[in-house]
């Protein structure tokens, strides 16, 4: 009875957390437009942005030099940045209640590893040679990720039919290990991408323009729409597949639903961004601590703080270096290793 009340009713959405993600993106997307190697007035940058909307006409005070770096540059890196955020944020929050294992992540499952080999495909192979993102790239990337998953998945039931959390985590760095040994076996036979696929595996959002916002935009908004649907699905998840299907839940349905839709959002970020990790497990579990387990409000939470982290450590990535940019890859890395700890040292007492 305890688990079907938990179940039944499970903690809301509070408004003070939500207003307070909507800020964080806020703050977050004002900062990074107004900070790099040429530093804008954040107000006269907030009243450029607001003078973009087609009804208002004001004076930002920025020269045509100014207004051209923060709307064709810096503006189309920070939106791919909020896009990228909420994806890896939100696809590592639905691993994590898929599979009931708190150290569920796009890498960790092998997952990012799928994409990569997918798109290392199509750079080597000539579709990527432009300087702008192939449509098919993505495509490409989900086709490499649902293949990481699926193995996955069957290697962590190798050894026993519940996939425990350590098995999952093993299994997913066995795949991991194969893929990248697949990616490097291409790049040797096509040496002369090495230094673009490099560049890309290091992970970065460099971009000139609005397309590739325009290609993973709507695999964001499929992603996003299916996985936030199912957020009362995956509380009742957590109680167990025997509970769940007592409550009138498919737990396979919608397990499987929810990885498709997860690797289809990371997919999506990898072909774009590159290779960054830890953000699937960073902000899903600083949500956890501060606001519980109820993923009615960790999903919604994890796509704001998402966003928003991603963009300030871009913001950090560009800007601690002075003219040299360090690829934002390392910088997750950096933070995310002594976390990843931290998340392995209290495992047992978070609900799986």
């Amino acid at each position: 009875m305890t688990d079907r009340r938990v179940v039944a009713r499970p903690a809301g959405l509070r408004p003070a957390w939500l207003v307070a993600g909507v800020l964080s993106v806020l703050v977050a997307m004002l900062l990074g437009l107004a900070f790099g190697s040429a530093r804008l007035p954040p107000a006269s940058v907030a009243v450029e942005i607001f003078n973009q909307l087609p009804w208002v006409r004001v004076d930002s005070g920025l020269s045509d030099r100014e207004v051209a770096i923060l709307i064709k540059l810096r503006l189309p890196r920070v939106v791919l940045g909020l896009l990228v955020g909420a994806m890896l944020a939100l696809a590592g929050a639905a691993y994590q209640g898929a599979f009931r294992n708190p150290l569920a992540d796009p890498h960790l499952l092998g997952v990012a590893a799928g994409a990569g080999l997918g798109v290392t495909a199509v750079i080597v192979l000539g579709a990527g040679a432009a300087t702008e993102l192939p449509v098919g790239v993505p495509m490409a990337a989900f086709a490499g990720a649902v293949i990481a998953v699926g193995l996955t998945w069957l290697l962590g039931a190798a050894g026993s039919r519940d996939r425990s959390p350590a098995a999952l985590i093993l299994a997913g760095v066995a795949v991991s290990a194969f893929l990248s040994a697949a990616q490097t076996y291409l790049l040797q036979r096509h040496v002369e991408s090495l230094q673009q696929v490099y560049s890309w595996l290091l992970g970065r959002l460099s971009t000139a323009g609005w397309h590739d916002v325009l290609v993973i935009l709507p695999y964001v908004v499929v992603t996003g729409v299916i996985v936030l649907a199912q957020r009362r699905e995956l509380d009742v998840l957590t109680v167990g597949d025997a509970e769940a299907a007592s409550l009138g839940l498919h737990p396979q349905r919608s397990r499987y639903l929810l990885i498709i839709a997860a690797s289809l959002g990371t997919a999506a970020a990898v072909s774009v961004s590159g290779l960054i990790g830890f953000v699937g497990i960073i902000v899903p579990h600083t949500i956890r601590l501060l606001t519980g387990p109820s993923y009615r409000s960790l999903l919604p939470l994890s796509v704001l703080f998402g966003a928003a982290f991603l963009t300030l450590t871009d913001l950090l990535a560009r800007t601690v270096a002075g003219d040299a940019e360090i690829p934002i890859g390392v910088v997750t890395a950096f933070l995310g290793a002594p976390f990843f700890v931290l998340v392995m040292r209290t495992m047992k007492s978070m609900p799986t």
